[in-house]
C-alpha cells in the first residue's frame, strides 16, 4: 500500500459556493513523485447560516490518518496578524480558513515526527507557524530582486528556471543535488523577513532571500522550499529527488504504523 499524504486545501469562493481544493500539479507530484496516495484536507469549515457553529477539523485525527503532510502553494497569503503585522491597504489575497488548519497542523506534525513538506505558501506557513515573520511585498525591499513571475509569459514561461540559489554546504538539498548551486523557478511576491528560531537554512538566493529551510531539532523528515519543485518535477533532478525523499519518509512511517497495528492485533 502507498503511504497516505494529506494535502492542505485552499478555501475560496467559486460561483457563489465555498470550494476546498488543490491545483492538480501538486496532487500529481505527490502521487507520482512521492509515490503516495494524496488525500485532500479541507480548511476550517465555515457556517452556512446564522444558526450553525463553524466546525474545526481535528488535528489529531488528520495526523492519525496521514503518513505525511504536504503544504502546497497558493495565490493567497498567510494572514499578517499571525506574525504581528497589519494588512496592506488594500489587503492582499488571504485564506483565513487555510491558516486556521495549516498553522496548528504544522506544529503538531513537527512534534509527532510526521513527514512534512511545504512549498511556496507552505514554506511561508512553516516559518510563521514556528514564530518567524514575512515581508508582505518582498519586491519593495531594498536590495531584493523581484521574485514574482512575469505575467506576460505563458504558464511554461512563468514556471521556467530563472535564478540560482546557493545550497547550504552539508545540507539536505546539497546532498540531494550533488552540487553547491541550483537554478530554480520563482513565482512569489512574499518572503521571509525573520527566520523563525531553530530553523536551518537550506538555500538562499543571491539577494539574500531565504529559499529553503528545515527544522533540524525535530524527529522525522521536514523541508520547506520557496520555489516550485512540483512543476514538471520529473524534468529536474533536485525536484525529483526531493519528492522521492518525502515519499520514502512517509512510506517508512506507514510501515511502522502497520507493524505497530499488527503487534497490537497479535496481543
Amino acid at each position: 500500500m502507498r503511504p497516505v499524504i494529506g494535502v492542505i486545501s485552499d478555501v475560496k469562493q467559486v460561483g457563489g459556493h465555498t470550494v476546498h481544493g488543490v491545483t492538480e500539479k501538486y496532487i500529481y507530484a505527490v502521487a507520482r513523485g512521492a509515490q503516495a496516495m494524496p488525500v485532500l484536507v479541507p480548511g476550517t469549515i465555515s457556517a452556512v447560516d446564522d444558526d450553525m457553529t463553524p466546525e474545526r477539523v481535528v488535528i489529531e485525527e488528520i495526523l492519525d490518518l496521514c503518513d505525511g503532510i504536504f503544504l502546497p502553494g497558493s495565490p493567497s497569503n498567510v494572514g499578517p496578524q499571525h506574525y504581528g503585522d497589519r494588512p496592506h491597504d488594500p489587503p492582499l489575497p488571504a485564506d483565513p480558513h487555510r491558516d486556521d488548519i495549516s498553522l496548528p497542523l504544522i506544529r503538531a506534525a513537527l512534534e509527532r515526527g510526521v513527514p512534512l513538506f511545504g512549498v511556496c505558501r507552505g514554506f511561508q506557513e512553516m516559518n510563521v507557524a514556528m514564530g518567524g515573520t514575512l515581508f508582505q511585498k518582498l519586491y519593495e525591499q531594498p536590495g531584493r530582486f523581484d521574485h514574482r513571475e512575469d505575467s506576460s509569459l505563458d504558464i511554461e514561461g512563468q514556471y521556467a528556471p530563472v535564478h540560482e540559489v546557493a545550497l547550504e554546504p552539508g545540507g539536505l538539498l546539497e546532498s540531494l543535488a550533488g552540487a553547491p548551486r541550483w537554478t530554480v523557478n520563482s513565482l512569489h511576491g512574499q518572503g521571509i523577513a525573520r527566520l523563525a528560531p531553530g530553523l536551518a537554512i537550506e538555500a538562499r538566493a543571491d539577494d539574500g532571500t531565504v529559499e529553503a529551510f528545515r527544522v533540524p531539532d525535530t524527529p522525522g523528515f521536514n523541508l520547506a522550499i520557496q520555489w516550485h519543485p512540483e512543476w514538471r518535477f520529473w524534468q529536474d533532478r533536485l525536484s525529483s529527488a526531493v519528492f522521492t525523499a518525502f515519499g520514502a519518509a512517509a512510506r517508512l512511517r506507514a510501515e511502522g504504523r502497520r507493524a505497530g497495528a499488527r503487534e497490537l492485533a497479535a496481543v
